[in-house]
């Protein structure tokens, strides 16, 4: 999908549209009949995180736009990246930025800052993390292989759906009540590793376990598999209990409920996502 058409009316923009976030939040722009441009290096109209010269094209002519920074807000070159953008999208009209950022990480906070300084009508989206790391991302091969090695220790995370997250980025694309808000995207309760262990070994009917590693060992794991070592960094960050607390935001801006992390697991385990 490049961008899709409704009469007279000017695209949202959504970066990373076909990523974890972006396609969700795309598709249901689509189908409250909203013209959407997706923001891709594949998109019609090309756009690149790492590559300024693709920030106004894509921005041109569009009413409000879903920021979603890859690979995340916390790596190096992102809050200058977000400046340039958030900057481009003001001068060219486009105040209406609505933008995922990171719970309880500082980098993401600096980020959140500078497009907040720059003159938008911004809303910031915090996500926990996501149930989906599990099913769509790099979780996935640890449940295929009944282990999920983390260095987290004990700490508990609300976990969040990006169904619900999806549903709060479209309410504040699309009305202006919600300008100026910091949601905090969390699931209803809090669950450790050996718990969300636990959860799927119930719902799979198959053991999966949890294994604690030390910082260390992560590190030299994520080194071993060609991964950036920032990673380590930004887990040792965000696991460490700050993020222990759940947040009724999500009831707040759709007035119903948060998913809850059983029901994502049913969900998803009825596609065969974790099938061996």
């Amino acid at each position: 999908m490049g961008e899709t058409q409704a009469e007279n009316q000017n695209p949202i923009l959504v970066t990373g549209g076909t990523g974890k976030t972006g396609r969700r939040v795309a598709e249901r722009l689509v189908n409250r009949g909203e013209s959407v441009r997706i923001g891709s290096r594949t998109g019609s109209i090309p756009f690149d995180w790492e590559d300024t010269a693709t920030y106004e094209p894509a921005l041109r002519g569009a009413k409000a736009a879903y920021i979603s920074y890859y690979p995340d807000m916390t790596f190096p070159g992102a809050y200058e990246s977000l400046d340039t953008f958030s900057k481009i999208a003001v001068e060219n009209g486009v105040k209406r930025l609505v933008v995922l950022s990171g719970r309880g990480e500082a980098e993401a906070v600096r980020c959140e800052d500078v497009v907040r300084a720059n003159g938008s009508d911004w809303t910031i989206v915090r996500g926990a993390w996501f149930n989906q790391n599990f099913s769509e991302h790099f979780l996935l091969e640890y449940i295929l292989a009944g282990e999920i090695a983390l260095p987290a220790g004990d700490v508990a995370e609300p976990f969040v759906d990006l169904d619900d997250l999806a549903d709060v980025a479209v309410a504040a694309l699309t009305d202006d009540v919600h300008i100026g808000r910091i949601y905090e995207m969390t699931g209803p309760r809090l669950l450790t590793f050996a718990e969300v262990a636990a959860e799927f070994t119930k719902v799979l009917g198959r053991e999966v376990v949890y294994k604690p590693m030390s910082h260390e060992e992560y590190a030299a794991a994520l080194e071993e598999y060609g991964m950036p070592s920032h990673f380590a960094e930004l887990m040792e960050e965000v696991l460490d209990g700050r993020n222990a607390h759940t947040s009724d935001d999500i009831r707040q801006v759709l007035g119903r409920p948060a998913k809850d992390f059983t029901d994502y697991i049913k969900d998803a385990a009825a596609t065969g996502v974790w099938n061996v």
